[in-house]
């Protein structure tokens, strides 16, 4: 039974229906899938961890405190829940290409 994870990123024209994936080997299953925001995150964790047995979720650093905790609970004890986070010069980064491409509107 492989080790299986979902990486989830906000992003504000997902399509979670259309914008996901599946990479797998025999020992490792990764889930991507981009949500527009905390309400669909929240569905597509419970989903996943209910049929796919999802073993660990993994967030994109535009989630929240908060976000996270919702997360964790609504998906249980036994599902770890981590962030992605950066470095300040990394974040700094990151932000100037988001903002580049019009992700803050």
């Amino acid at each position: 039974m492989a080790f299986k994870v979902l990486f989830l990123a906000h992003v504000p024209d997902a399509e979670p229906e259309k914008h996901r994936c599946v990479i797998e080997t025999p020992i490792y299953k990764l889930f991507v899938v981009l949500v527009k925001d905390q309400e669909k995150a929240v569905e597509e964790c419970k989903n996943l961890v209910e049929k796919e047995g999802i073993n660990s979720i993994l967030l994109c650093p535009g989630f929240t405190h908060r976000d996270v905790a919702e997360i964790a609970t609504a998906v249980g004890e036994k599902v770890a829940v981590a962030v992605a986070r950066g470095d300040g010069p990394s974040s700094r980064v990151s932000k100037e290409v988001m903002k580049r491409e019009g992700w803050f509107l």
